[in-house]
């Protein structure tokens, strides 16, 4: 039988298949992707053969993972830990939506890069969805548009939302139509309750903001994917604290910020890494104030292996 994988706990699998039925499915023994070592190597998304089995109590039917099908695309990060392990978020999207907040908890614009680099290198359109945009005084609103026109110039679409009171998510919803989609970002910033907006009957789990460390709460423990009413499917994903980017040539990373690819052939060296070589096109439109400080800073810490740090969000002037 033919499926797709809807939920994955790292065990057990929840997978439909083609004829619209549910199953709970295990893969047998050593089960490994072919250049790929992830901590998960099925992953929401993914479509998989599988066969039926009877389970050990003999009381219901079971599925075994025996391949998983050619993957269109998928998004990958490396845990922000001492493991150093990958893990494949999910695969075969049609776009991510990467929920974003000023405070409560902040985004810091490293996190944001890190992210739309990742998608970039594994081509799946990324749109930046600022949301509780309703909590917001008059600077904090200005700092927000600040961002929003920032990544709109470089080409990425941006929207300001407000989950709790149901601003511009129509325009989400409409985007989501037909295809199928990735919520990502911290916990805290609203991936669960955007979710039961745009699909109330789901009744995602949802916590408060921690007060004492005004972080997010981890509400969703494994990705998950559903099926919406109008013809879409969304994958909810657990909140992310770092985004290690995986697997990036040195070489290639300026191909990922497009706004450093533009100018690439305008540098006196094809192989440019943009640091410290001659007549470079984008040292000069940084220095022309032409390529902001903190897209320049995110990619100099990716470049050089650092980790995810946290850099503040409103961190975009030159120090």
């Amino acid at each position: 039988m033919t499926g797709t994988v809807y939920k994955s706990t790292g065990s057990w699998y929840y997978v439909k298949s083609d004829d619209g039925h549910f199953y709970n499915c295990r893969i047998k023994g050593k089960f490994r992707i072919k250049g790929i070592k992830s901590t998960n190597p099925v992953a929401v998304g993914d479509r998989v053969e599988f066969k039926l089995e009877k389970s050990q109590e003999g009381e219901e039917e079971i599925g075994v993972i025996s391949e998983i099908k050619p993957r269109d695309n998928y998004i990958i990060r490396r845990s922000v830990n001492l493991s150093k392990q990958t893990h494949i978020i999910a695969s075969n999207i049609d776009q991510a939506f990467l929920l974003i907040t000023l405070n409560n908890p902040p985004t810091f614009t490293t996190f944001i890069d890190r992210f739309l680099v990742t998608a970039e290198a594994y081509r799946i359109k990324a749109i930046l969805l600022f949301n509780k945009i309703d909590t917001y005084n008059e600077d904090e609103l200005s700092e927000v548009k600040y961002l929003a026109a920032m990544y709109r110039q470089i080409g990425y679409q941006c929207i300001g939302i407000s989950a709790k009171t149901g601003k511009n998510v129509e325009q989400v919803r409409e985007l989501m139509k037909g295809k199928t989609s990735m919520i990502s970002g911290h916990s805290g910033t609203g991936k669960s309750t955007l979710v039961n907006v745009i699909e109330p009957s789901l009744d995602l789990k949802t916590t408060k903001i921690s007060e004492q460390h005004r972080q997010g709460q981890h509400t969703t423990t494994f990705a998950e994917m559903f099926d919406l009413e109008f013809g879409a499917r969304i994958i909810d994903t657990p909140g992310i604290k770092g985004f290690g980017v995986v697997d990036i040539e040195k070489e290639e990373l300026g191909d990922y910020f497009p706004e450093f690819f533009a100018l690439k052939q305008h540098c006196k060296f094809h192989n440019c890494l943009h640091l410290d070589e001659p007549k470079c096109a984008v040292k000069d439109a940084l220095d022309a104030g032409k390529i902001p400080w903190s897209r320049y800073k995110s990619y100099l810490q990716i470049l050089k292996g650092e980790e995810d740090q946290h850099y503040r969000i409103d961190n975009y002037e030159q120090e």
